[in-house]
């Protein structure tokens, strides 16, 4: 079968190709996005949104939260609903891709822009979400003291 493209039909049509992925690139450049670490959002109570539906754990694609939950039975309504019991997130493993933003139904985790995320060990990035309260700023209580900054020394953590 022949093909009845021209020579110039097909740079017009590499040209249309470029001006497509050039208009996704731009507008993807300029959306705000905050992929530097994962935290609950709660309500006016303090109370998380969290509902351990697992949707946000089922679409991780290396694993990243693993989530513990029970079945409990309310005491106002008498029925059973699943009661979380432990929300880890290892944000060391994280590739910050927001599936599980995307996957959660009930808006109760974000990214924040926290991007100090430094540690000396890495199971301090191992945070467990439904028991810290995040206000802002970097992780919290991982450096603390360290050595009195002198220049031409090498600094280190002193305990």
């Amino acid at each position: 079968m022949e093909d009845n493209k021209t020579y110039f039909g097909e740079i017009g049509h590499g040209l249309k190709t470029l001006a497509v992925g050039m208009k996704t690139s731009w507008k993807e450049y300029f959306k705000d996005f905050f992929t530097n670490r994962l935290v609950f959002k709660r309500d006016e109570n303090g109370d998380y949104k969290c509902t351990a539906c697992t949707l946000c754990e089922k679409s991780c694609p290396n694993g990243t939260i693993k989530i513990l939950s029970h079945m409990a039975e309310d005491p106002e309504t008498g029925k059973k609903k699943k009661v979380l019991d432990d929300y880890q997130y290892d944000l060391g493993d994280c590739m910050f891709c927001q599936l599980c933003t995307n996957a959660c139904n009930f808006d109760a985790i974000e990214f924040t822009n926290d991007f100090e995320n430094a540690v000396f060990d890495r199971s301090k990035l191992v945070l467990h979400l439904d028991k810290e309260v995040y206000k802002g700023g970097s992780l919290p209580n991982l450096l603390e003291g360290g050595a009195e900054w002198q220049i031409g020394k090498f600094n280190t953590k002193t305990k």
